[in-house]
């Protein structure tokens, strides 16, 4: 089994520790602002129309082109997606048949998680995943992350096996920024 990854960067030894099962790749997927962007306005990226639906809590709107590509990259081989999101598990209950994200059975991370603490909820959460998971890459994508310099850190220390992506989030994930991730998480790291 692959040694999994410290909140450092470092490789953490296999020996003495217990991991869920090795992952091949993880996606972290964040919802508004990335798949829903806030108040969008014109054409989407792809050119077409905006779609809009009531997600039984709040309407929002999003891209069917860019929820057909993270359906596809979903079933990707050796992709693993996670949710997060303030949404938490109301992304798969919600938002999944609103739109119709094959996500309904992704995990979620919490902000109440085992870590506790200080700093952004999102970051302490994903490190504590990518520790227990072990993945060999990891796609990150929130319209937060160009703002979050504790995350940027952490992501220098992981070097190439992580990619951020921080959509301008009154548009959402781009055909370009989903097209990158697509590559990163799909072809050979080395």
């Amino acid at each position: 089994m692959l040694p999994g990854w410290n909140r450092d960067g470092s490789l953490r030894s296999s020996a003495g520790t217990e991991r869920q099962g090795s992952v091949g790749r993880t996606l972290y997927i964040d919802v508004d602002g990335v798949i829903c962007p806030f108040g969008p306005e014109g054409t989407t990226g792809w050119g077409s129309a905006w779609c809009h639906v009531d997600a039984g809590l709040l309407p929002v709107a999003y891209a069917r082109e860019l929820v057909d590509g993270l359906n596809s990259l979903a079933r990707a081989e050796g992709v693993r997606c996670v949710w997060l999101t303030s949404w938490e598990e109301l992304a798969p209950q919600y938002l999944c048949p609103a739109i119709g994200l094959d996500g309904g059975t992704w995990p979620y991370l919490s902000s109440t998680g085992p870590s506790g603490g200080t700093g952004w909820w999102k970051l302490r959460a994903i490190q504590d995943d990518v520790e227990t998971t072990g993945p060999d890459a990891v796609a990150w994508i929130d319209d937060q992350l160009d703002f979050e310099a504790e995350a940027q850190a952490w992501a220098r220390l992981l070097g190439r096996r992580i990619r951020l992506v921080s959509p301008y989030p009154r548009l959402g994930i781009s055909p370009t920024e989903l097209a990158a991730v697509r590559t990163f998480l799909t072809q050979p790291m080395f």
